[in-house]
């Protein structure tokens, strides 16, 4: 497969390099460019930041079906384990070090003074490829930047689709919760009429409640001694201002993350168009960098619903780091009890735990390192019965504290501890033993839920890698919005926009995509990765008792 380096020139052009032959067009041609070589045999592309280049691309109608993002590889093998890191220095590498992502507001026009707006993607490329080729892990990754790279690709596709977004809907949800849309910088007549109640209870006039430490000072004026306003503590408490406060603060969060102005800034004609971060967080889960995607209340869901003639496409998979434990892990015995759609009654048919909440809590206990309590009993027994997986996340937390780095199953390497550890500096003991005990114990539980979070990361990136090809394959002639498409991703859960026609095609795809997934990554052992499917009209409705669901999933 053919690759071409990509990268941005002064004054609005592009330098296309492949296999060393350098070629120089305008900006405003690249897209027909892309859309021919596409034709012609899909080569990858290689650019800095798939979020600056592909949008433009996608504004054109034209999609690419594989690509190498620079900067986003550029990270990962920098803290890659199994890397060489001095085969990544070199000509502009601290350049790259320091690249960000684009953003929704960057402009697209080139800056002529920025040195980062013209690095050599095919200097930064031959660096990449010799650096995996070096590994003695090449293989798993190689594949770990093929799927981070599709990802990206994903990510700006879901962007440029958006989803489906009723306006009329999420503002007749507001009108009714709030009242009706307030002046700039003042409260909906409903949440403010909820203030005046609290105030009125604690008996504090000019009371801001939105002000947590004046909301503690007045609850303490009133009796009422709690360590914060969460709802959880406010619930404990015994008084007449409990049920309005909880009830301002539910529909303050509502008003504030997902009201009007939410509309105004991330819903145009008729998408709401979130702004992803593929491999945003440490583990390699995607974050949100705008939209607030990635924490999609339950509240607004109603008004995401399908075009007419559409509908949407929901799955998520049943218990996803557990099963990734034990194939990571190995675990034949955890593998087996993880066939069917529940993985926790699996290992009580398996006669490992009475109960199915006793499978729940030491498996989440074993990845999270709890030591006491009913889970920490359950860690214990269920350790003899699954020691190939228990003892897979029982080693990466010791390995944290002593201070190592762990890696997922492709190679993805952890957060360093920071600061040393006394192996290395043992003439140079912290002041405060104790702390550095407890700091070392705590990078060992988060190092030890890394391995297991990040490789389902892994999984879920080769997932909707496969799937969104897949999707792509069924519909007809045209663009990307008017075949089946991805709108939405969520860790473990995918949201596809389709023609209502297809939905049965497309479940059977998005099913046979986490197979794939599933066998690319634990070839040694096959794991189940069953998926809750559900075909509905409004987002709202997935998941729920009597949403129809596909009959070939």
């Amino acid at each position: 497969m053919s690759r071409i380096q990509v990268s941005r020139l002064p004054d609005e052009r592009v330098r296309l390099v492949e296999d060393g032959t350098e070629h120089v067009m305008d900006l405003t041609d690249l897209p027909a460019y892309v859309a021919e070589r596409e034709s012609a045999g899909a080569p990858r592309w290689v650019w800095d930041d798939t979020a600056r280049w592909y949008p433009l691309l996608l504004a054109a109608d034209v999609r690419v079906e594989r690509c190498h993002d620079l900067r986003l590889c550029h990270r990962l093998l920098r803290r890659a384990p199994a890397v060489d890191e001095r085969l990544l220095e070199g000509e502009e590498s601290w350049l790259w070090d320091r690249l960000r992502a684009a953003e929704p507001t960057d402009p697209m026009l080139f800056s002529a003074d920025d040195a980062s707006e013209h690095l050599r993607a095919d200097i930064e490329d031959a660096r990449q490829v010799a650096t995996i080729e070096a590994s003695p892990e090449s293989a798993r990754l190689e594949l770990l930047v093929a799927a981070e790279s599709a990802g990206a690709l994903a990510a700006a596709e879901m962007t440029h689709a958006g989803v489906p977004w009723r306006v009329d809907v999420h503002e007749a949800l507001l009108t009714e919760l709030l009242g009706p849309r307030p002046p700039r910088g003042a409260r909906p007549r409903l949440l403010e009429e909820l203030a005046d109640d609290v105030r009125r209870l604690l008996e504090t006039p000019g009371l801001n409640p939105d002000s947590r430490p004046h909301l503690l000072a007045a609850l303490r004026r009133a009796g009422i001694e709690v360590p914060d306003t969460r709802r959880s503590t406010l619930r404990a408490v015994d008084h007449p201002v409990v049920e309005p406060l909880v009830r301002y603060k539910q529909l303050a969060h509502l008003f504030s993350t997902n009201g009007w102005a939410w509309i105004d800034q991330w819903v145009s004609g008729g998408r709401f168009r979130p702004v992803y971060q593929p491999a945003g967080s440490a583990t390699g889960r995607w974050s949100s960098n705008g939209g607030g995607a990635l924490s999609f209340p339950v509240q607004v869901r109603s008004a995401a619903v399908a075009d007419d003639d559409w509908v949407l496409v929901v799955a998520d998979v049943a218990q996803l780091e557990p099963r990734v434990l034990a194939g990571m892990s190995g675990d034949r015995a955890l593998a087996r009890a993880a066939r069917g759609a529940d993985l926790y009654q699996g290992m009580v048919d398996d006669g490992a735990v009475a109960t199915r909440q006793d499978a729940k809590l030491g498996l989440l206990g074993a990845m999270y390192g709890a030591t006491s309590g009913e889970s920490g009993r359950m860690v214990a027994g269920l350790t003899r019965r699954y020691p190939a997986a228990f003892g897979l996340v029982e080693e990466a937390a010791r390995a944290g504290e002593r201070g190592q780095v762990v890696r997922t199953l492709l190679g993805r390497g952890c957060p360093a501890l920071g600061g040393g550890s006394w192996d290395e500096s043992p003439d140079a003991p912290p002041a405060d033993l104790d702390d550095q005990d407890r700091h070392r114990r705590a990078y060992g539980r988060f190092t030890r839920n890394f391995v297991v979070q990040g490789t389902g990361a892994e999984w879920a990136s080769c997932w909707i890698a496969d799937l969104r090809n897949r999707l792509w394959r069924l519909g007809a002639d045209g663009p990307l919005d008017a075949r089946p498409h991805l709108v939405f991703f969520l860790h473990d859960e995918v949201v596809v926009h389709c023609p209502a026609a297809l939905a049965d095609a497309v479940a059977a795809e998005v099913t046979a995509a986490a197979s794939a997934a599933g066998a690319l990554l634990f070839r040694e052992l096959a794991v189940d990765f069953p998926l809750n499917v559900s075909v509905v009209r409004s987002y709202a409705d997935a998941g729920k008792p009597g949403a129809p669901a596909s009959a070939d999933v």
